[in-house]
């Protein structure tokens, strides 16, 4: 007991400067940038890196012990935290956070091309090196980029056209960053300050995850409960504190590329350098999970900016749930010992579905019609005479609660499965893409959701009958796309 007590106080007291450190890292990097003449943008990136400190030696320090599901889950497990309380929850503390959709991309692209990089290494599709390879082709450019004033943008060997917009999307960036970050010029007390900084991140980092793993096995939890959820959510409140202060001050942009900047640099020096340098070992179904949730929670975060440029409170509960849904899956999957189809597809379906339809959903168009003296969407007539297109959309998706009440009350005796396709054909109808692609994605969820009373979960059976219903949503939303341009 008393062994147990003092990792206890290791972990808290790991925890405790590891952080502070780190903060105090930032500082003292952020004048030293100033000094040597970097850009807000760069600043930017040194600060992220700088605050990423915890998270980067404890995976550096798992993986060179061999703890992969520990190191990968850190690195990852605090990426999707990052998620919901960066982004979820400061949409939702502020109320909305706007930001221009020339920075969703320019932050975007590199983001989503790293996560996908990582997933695809601890799938095993790439080595550490060839994961490394990869997000280095984006990730430097990017930096590069960052590193540029405006007038060596528009320098650069591109069209007039890219160039303009290269500068528009940095400069906003800039605008925010600068307000958020104003160091004084660095001097040479500063450069040694840093160091300490560092030497304190790291052995409180070392200390940290060291505690952390020897209390998880003390008590049976699973490693990668310890890293993606324990190391992960502790080491990155600094981060999520900041962005909720950002954000009720109303700068989007920073708090956009605070989150994707801190995962990108996570990934890269967390997780594909130390695994290029060490080997990743052999990496589990729960440690692809967590890259899979990141991977997709962050494209989902992403859609919901750049579509309404910002985040609401809906999205960001969204955002939110999805983190929590990530909990759940990785809790059961745990409980299992093992990912079964089940809890990795489920949660998922759970908050891709209604992620869908608020995508889809056709918002602010009502409104302009109304203004123009046009009845809204759901009173307009379809191309069936005499039908709303509300009142049609409606019966699609009754249509499909019927098809799968049906197929659910008779079991394995009956797979109507098939029979969803009615949804999105009648959807079709309502010559809107929006309506019928959420009428495709409800009926394909529902596809997924039967398979369990019909005994067909997870079979060649199931993947055909979903495959088919998917086609033809697929299908239809394209179709409707086409009649509505014809109808215009």
């Amino acid at each position: 007991m008393t062994t147990v007590w003092l990792w206890a106080v290791l972990f808290i007291a790991g925890v405790v400067v590891s952080l502070s450190a780190s903060w105090q890292l930032v500082v003292r990097l952020e004048r030293l940038g100033e000094r040597a003449g970097f850009s807000e943008a760069s600043l930017g990136l040194v600060a992220a890196l700088a605050a990423d400190a915890p998270e980067i030696t404890s995976a550096a320090t798992a993986l060179t012990r061999g703890q992969s599901s520990v190191g990968a889950g850190v690195v990852l497990g605090s990426n999707v935290f990052n998620l919901a309380a960066l982004l979820g929850l400061a949409a939702i503390v502020a109320g909305r956070i706007g930001f221009h959709r020339r920075v969703v991309l320019l932050g975007g692209i590199p983001g989503v091309w790293v996560a996908v990089a990582g997933l695809l290494t601890v799938a095993g599709t790439l080595s550490p090196v060839g994961g490394l390879v990869l997000a280095a082709m984006v990730l430097i450019p990017y930096a590069g980029l960052l590193a540029l004033r405006r007038q060596g943008i528009a320098r650069l060997p591109l069209p007039g056209s890219w160039t303009a917009w290269l500068v528009s999307a940095v400069h906003e960036e800039e605008t925010e960053l600068s307000e958020m970050i104003r160091p004084s010029r660095g001097t040479w007390r500063d450069g040694l300050a840093a160091a300490a900084a560092l030497i304190a991140v790291v052995v409180a980092s070392v200390t940290m995850e060291s505690a952390a793993t020897v209390l998880g096995r003390r008590y049976a939890v699973a490693d990668i409960i310890t890293g993606a959820l324990v190391l992960a959510v502790v080491t990155s409140l600094p981060n999520a504190v900041t962005a909720v202060y950002l954000a009720r001050r109303g700068r989007g942009a920073a708090v956009l590329s605070t989150a994707l900047n801190s995962n990108a640099i996570n990934v890269t020096a967390g997780l594909l350098i130390p695994a290029s340098l060490v080997g990743l070992g052999v990496a589990t179904g729960q440690d692809l999970l967590v890259a899979a949730w990141y991977t997709g929670l962050t494209v989902v975060a992403l859609a919901f900016a750049y579509r309404g440029r910002g985040l609401g409170r809906l999205p960001g509960a969204l955002i939110i749930a999805g983190y929590l849904a990530f909990v759940a899956a990785l809790g059961v999957t745990v409980a299992q010992a093992g990912v079964r189809p089940a809890a990795a597809i489920l949660p998922a379906a759970v908050i891709a579905i209604p992620a869908a339809v608020l995508l889809a959903w056709p918002g602010g168009r009502p409104r302009r019609g109304l203004l123009a003296g046009r009845p809204p969407w759901w009173q307009r007539e379809s191309l069936l005479p005499g039908w709303s297109t509300g009142r049609l959309w409606a019966v699609s998706l009754l249509a499909c609660l019927v098809i799968g009440a049906c197929d659910a009350a008779s079991g394995p005796h009956l797979i109507l499965i098939g029979l969803l396709i009615c949804g999105p054909c009648c959807a079709l109808l309502t010559a809107r893409w929006q309506l019928t692609a959420i009428s495709a994605a409800f009926a394909v969820a529902l596809g997924i959701v039967l398979g369990v009373p019909d005994q067909i979960f997870a079979t060649a059976i199931q993947y055909a009958f979903v495959a088919a219903v998917a086609a033809v949503g697929t299908v239809s939303t394209i179709g409707a796309a086409v009649l509505y341009r014809w109808n215009r």
